[in-house]
């Protein structure tokens, strides 16, 4: 697939868990690929163990399958359409597929919690645009997550509060991982300022940048 030169890039958005990707993908108007839909399904015997017990680390890179989601991200870039799992993330299953097509859109927003593990894989394949990772106060993150958890049913109450209390004391050391992997640390405001910037370089595919 290499030898077709993109007619998109990508924007890669990370960030803790409820920092407010899916927000502000949708607030810039650009097509998004879902990368936590790539994740394990529960039973898979490479799933990363929480320390101590407990089922398996689903905050790991290594409960994710970053392969398939860095072949979706090219198959975009090169040719505008892809397949991409529906993953529920209460039962830890995917549950079915779907085609995501990016039309003749220059850029498209790839978000997720380890969007920052292929920054280097994006960029040797030369489909990257820009890599962000949102940042914000490490109590708001955890009330905006457990809040979004609860609401949707993601997991029991219980096994969410105890997410939520390790990943707030971990929020820091989450970003400076995914700042040292490439992204670019900013709030909201200066996030949608670079994903404007990287439309405006973005190939020229008839279509202008809705940022």
């Amino acid at each position: 697939m290499t030898s077709q030169p993109p007619s998109a890039r990508v924007v890669l958005l990370s960030g803790p868990s409820g920092s407010g990707k899916s927000s502000l993908a949708a607030r810039s108007g650009l097509p998004v690929l879902n990368l936590d839909d790539f994740y394990k399904e529960s039973g898979d015997p490479t799933l990363p163990p929480l320390a101590g017990g407990g089922g398996a680390d689903w905050d790991s890179p290594l409960s994710w399958d970053a392969d398939a989601a860095v072949a979706a991200v090219e198959e975009l870039c090169r040719t505008s359409r892809t397949t991409v799992p529906l993953y529920d993330i209460a039962t830890s299953s995917r549950v079915g597929a779907e085609t995501l097509d990016i039309g003749r859109a220059p850029l498209f927003i790839a978000e997720g919690i380890f969007a920052a593990d292929i920054i280097g894989r994006c960029a040797g394949l030369g489909v990257l645009a820009d890599a962000l990772c949102l940042r914000g106060r490490p109590f708001t993150t955890f009330r905006r997550r457990l809040l979004r958890d609860l609401r949707e049913g993601r997991k029991p109450a219980l096994y969410l509060l105890r997410r939520g209390w390790r990943l707030m004391r971990a929020e820091r050391g989450i970003v400076a991982r995914q700042t040292g992997l490439g992204a670019y640390a900013c709030g909201k405001d200066a996030a949608m300022g670079r994903i404007a910037a990287a439309g405006r370089r973005a190939p020229v595919t008839g279509q202008k940048s809705p940022v």
